[in-house]
C-alpha cells in the first residue's frame, strides 16, 4: 500500500503521484496514463500545498472549481473520477478521516460550439465518390474507406495486416493496434471487447483482394513512412470533406459515422457495440444517446400509428 511516515501530514499531489506509479503503471495503455500524469500536473499547480489531513469536503469541492475555472463539466467530471480513486485509498488507510468526495459539485465552463461528428447516409456517398481508389497501391484514400466501412479505430486500422483479412469468408480480424503516438511497433488493443472479426461487404473484400496480393503477411498495409500522424490523414480527410461540399469530419468522426449509420438503419445496440469492439452496450448508449432517442421518438409515432388501426 501507498503509505507515509507522518499519517495524514504528507502532500496530497506527492501521495497522488506514488498512488498512479504503484496502482495505474503498467496496468493501463500508455494514452491513459498520460492522462493520469496531466490530471498530476493540474493538482500541483491548483493545489501544491495541500496536505492529506487537511483534505475535506470544502477542500476538495474547492479543487474541483478551481479545475472547473477552465475545464468544461464533462472534463472535471474525469478530472474527479481520476482522484476519487486515490482518494478512497487513503479513507481506508485512515490518512483522510472521511470521504472528502461524497456529494461533489460538478462544475465546468459553458461547452464550445461542438463541430458536426458524423455524416449521414447521403453525405457519406458524397464523400466515398471523391476518394481515388484507382490505383493498385495502398494510399490514405484506402484507409478512409475501410474505416467508413468497419467503424474501426484509427490505431486498429493502421495495425492491420493481410493476414487479418479472410476475404474468402468476408471477415477482417481485429487483434492489434499499432502505436503512432509512440516509436511504432504493435500494441494490444483498447480492452479485450476490442478484440474481435468484423464482416466486410463483398465490395470491400474485392477491392482488398487485389490490393493486399503484393504485401507480405505480417507487414501493416498501412505503413506508409517512418512516421504516421493522425493530423496527416485528417487532413486528407477534410480536403475530401470540402471537396464534396459536405461537414468537415475527422477520422474518429467517421467511426461515429458507421455506427449513426447502423442504428438508424434498425441494427441493435448490441450488434453495434460488438461491432465497434466496446467494453458493454452501456458505452454505446451513453456515446450515441442523442440517436438512441430519436430512434426511440420514432418509435413511439409507430406504435401510435399500429393502435389507432385497432378501433
Amino acid at each position: 500500500m501507498v503509505r507515509t511516515s507522518s499519517k495524514g501530514t504528507e502532500l496530497f499531489c506527492s501521495y497522488y503521484k506514488s498512488w498512479i506509479t504503484v496502482y495505474k503503471e503498467g496496468a493501463i495503455r500508455p494514452v491513459t496514463m498520460n492522462k493520469y500524469y496531466m490530471t498530476l500536473s493540474w493538482l500541483e499547480r491548483l493545489a501544491p500545498d495541500l496536505r492529506l489531513q487537511d483534505m475535506t469536503r470544502i477542500a476538495y469541492q474547492k479543487l474541483l472549481n478551481d479545475y472547473a475555472e477552465f475545464h468544461e463539466k464533462q472534463t472535471t467530471m474525469d478530472f474527479h473520477h481520476q482522484l476519487k480513486g486515490a482518494i478512497l485509498d487513503a479513507v481506508d488507510e485512515r490518512l483522510i478521516e472521511r470521504d472528502p468526495t461524497r456529494k461533489a459539485i460538478i462544475k465546468g465552463r459553458t461547452p464550445k460550439h461542438k463541430k458536426q461528428k458524423f455524416l449521414n447516409q447521403f453525405e457519406l456517398h458524397k464523400l466515398i465518390a471523391d476518394l481515388d481508389l484507382s490505383g493498385s497501391s495502398v494510399t490514405w484514400d484506402w484507409l478512409i474507406l475501410l474505416v467508413a466501412k468497419t467503424g474501426m479505430r484509427f490505431s486498429e486500422a493502421l495495425g492491420l495486416t493481410p493476414k487479418d483479412f479472410d476475404l474468402r469468408h468476408q471477415m477482417l480480424s481485429v487483434n492489434k493496434t499499432w502505436d503512432y503516438k509512440g516509436c511504432g511497433g504493435f500494441l494490444p488493443t483498447k480492452n479485450k471487447s476490442s478484440v474481435r472479426k468484423i464482416p466486410l461487404d463483398w465490395q470491400t473484400v474485392i477491392q482488398f483482394t487485389s490490393l493486399l496480393k503484393d504485401i507480405p503477411e505480417e507487414r501493416p498495409i498501412f505503413l506508409m513512412g517512418d512516421s504516421i500522424y493522425n493530423s496527416t490523414v485528417n487532413g486528407i480527410l477534410r480536403r475530401h470533406c470540402e471537396h464534396s461540399e459536405i461537414p468537415v469530419i475527422t477520422i474518429h468522426g467517421l467511426r461515429h459515422t458507421h455506427a449513426s449509420l447502423l442504428l438508424f438503419a434498425g441494427v441493435s445496440i448490441a450488434s453495434v457495440a460488438r461491432r465497434l469492439g466496446h467494453a458493454s452496450m452501456t458505452t454505446t448508449q451513453k456515446i450515441y444517446l442523442h440517436i438512441i432517442q430519436e430512434l426511440e421518438n420514432k418509435d413511439i409515432d409507430l406504435v401510435m400509428r399500429s393502435l389507432s388501426g385497432l378501433s
